[in-house]
């Protein structure tokens, strides 16, 4: 019966309508996923003899003490990345099958995910390498296999609490305080965790108690999904108590605060719009890669513009890249109404220059690390408002990827945003701040390097008409392939 199933995805795949876009996203994802593939390989060889050539101590105690926050940050990659089985068994409920062979089938495919066997290419290597460092067999085997047990556990407690958003920043902010306390030293969580990791390599038959676990969790799982899967209510819309928001205060701004009130209320009411602005909130972190010295590559005097731009334009590059696909489900009767493009597109324009305004104004505990620091932020931010923000808005008329806002996706966006204009538009992006601050750098001095991104930034915001003249020509050009696109339904 599996492979029946699996036949049946297949042809779904092949037979697709974006296939070409299908397989050149999954090759894409192929590259990415090598890369990750190397990164935990070679920490699952390398880091037993980084930690022992530190003398910092036992590795594999090391190990065991941040392993908390190991697995808490692979659960909330999961949480944003990770594709739920749900979504594909819809079309099943229409066939003679049994629901537990569709509910298995679907909960296995979630088994085999990448998001599971990376952790393979740590784990394993790093086991290997305790055994030829004379570990205890018995104890190592029992180690891995209740490590084992917690990832796939992080699995199912995923797929478990993917719909219960409370349930899910509830748990993200308690791991963000402990992990605060444990920097500032007030207190540390590991204290309490740590004994319980070390105790599956000293007492083995520990490793039984994450395997019961999974087993519940598995069971949770599948009587959950069992139990809900019929049309009628199962993958019925939810009914909550309607709420009126009238944002009275935007009327003085004509049709721009209409579209503005629109867009307030579509972040607000629907998950995947909130998810992209949550992640454009983690961009402001980004910094601390940069500026602390972490990561030694990321010293390097060109980087820290690079890093600017992220932290800046976390809503520009999470939210901005899907405009116009936000208003897809709409899309068709906005077109048919008496709007001007220029308007439509000046209040996204707006939307993202005050998403980057404020977090630059969040980002100002980067004066911390020093004035140029946070110099390369507000210069990053001045290049976002007068250039980034014309070139996501430019690329949106070429997406023309339909968002369903009340499915279940991830905010990382959906494979038909992937092709070669897209990718083009993205490059300089990343590639012209860094390229005019290292020619005022290398000529003159840092300060000459920051002057030339800002100026750049300064003159695009002076050439603001003529660019979205050109803009909004782009749009009406594709406004046909656009519409016809967003009634694409497979």
């Amino acid at each position: 019966m599996f492979k029946h199933f699996i036949n049946l995805q297949w042809k779904s795949f092949i037979r697709s309508a974006s296939f070409k876009t299908n397989v050149a996203f999954k090759i894409l994802m192929a590259f990415g996923a090598l890369y990750f593939i190397a990164i935990f390989l070679f920490l699952g060889v390398g880091v037993f003899y980084i930690i022992e050539k530190a003398e910092i101590g036992d590795p594999l105690v090391i190990v065991n003490k941040y392993l908390i926050y190991y697995l808490g940050m692979d659960l909330f990659i999961r949480y944003m990345m990770q594709k739920m089985p749900i979504t594909n068994i819809k079309p099943l409920l229409y066939l003679p099958f049994k629901k537990q062979q569709v509910v298995n089938y679907s909960l296995g495919k979630a088994v085999v995910s990448f998001f599971n066997i990376a952790h393979a290419f740590f784990f394993i290597p790093f086991s290997i390498v305790l055994l030829i460092e004379g570990y205890n067999p018995i104890g190592v085997i029992g180690w891995h296999l209740g490590m084992l047990a917690l990832i796939y556990s992080n699995n199912f407690i995923n797929i478990l609490a993917n719909n219960k958003d409370s349930v899910f920043y509830t748990a993200a902010a308690i791991l963000v305080v402990l992990g605060g306390c444990h920097y500032f030293n007030l207190f540390d969580i590991t204290v309490f965790t740590a004994p319980f990791f070390d105790a599956l390599y000293n007492l083995p038959w520990i490793a039984l108690l994450p395997w019961v676990l999974l087993i519940g969790l598995y069971m949770a799982a599948y009587t959950y999904f069992k139990k809900h899967m019929y049309l009628d209510a199962g993958l019925a819309v939810k009914q909550t108590e309607a709420k009126t928001e009238d944002l009275n205060w935007l009327n003085r701004f004509g049709n721009l605060g209409t579209f503005l009130k629109n867009d307030i209320k579509l972040i607000k009411r629907n998950k995947r719009s909130r998810t992209s602005v949550i992640m454009s909130f983690f961009f402001i972190f980004y910094g601390f890669l940069f500026f602390t010295g972490a990561v030694e590559t990321y010293e390097h005097p060109v980087w820290q513009i690079f890093a600017g731009i992220f932290i800046s334009g976390g809503f520009l590059f999470s939210f901005g890249q899907f405009v116009p696909s936000w208003d897809s489900s709409y899309y068709p009767l906005m077109m048919s109404q008496n709007i001007k493009y220029r308007e439509y597109l000046d209040s996204k324009w707006y939307l993202i220059v005050i998403a980057t305004v404020i977090s630059t104004v969040i980002a100002s505990f980067y004066l911390y690390f020093g004035w140029e620091a946070y110099l390369a932020v507000l210069v990053g931010a001045i290049y976002n408002i007068g250039v980034n923000s014309y070139l996501v808005l430019w690329g949106g008329a070429y997406i023309k990827t339909p968002i369903d806002l009340t499915s279940n996706k991830k905010a990382f966006g959906d494979k038909q945003a992937f092709n070669a204009k897209t990718l083009l538009l993205t490059l300089p992006k990343l590639l012209l701040p860094l390229g005019f601050y290292a020619l005022g750098h290398y000529t003159i001095n840092p300060t000459a390097g920051y002057i030339l991104v800002a100026l750049a930034g300064i003159l695009g915001y002076a050439f603001k008409n003529p660019v979205f003249k050109m803009i909004e020509g782009i749009y009406k050009k594709e406004k046909y392939k656009t519409l016809l696109a967003y009634k694409q339904t497979n």
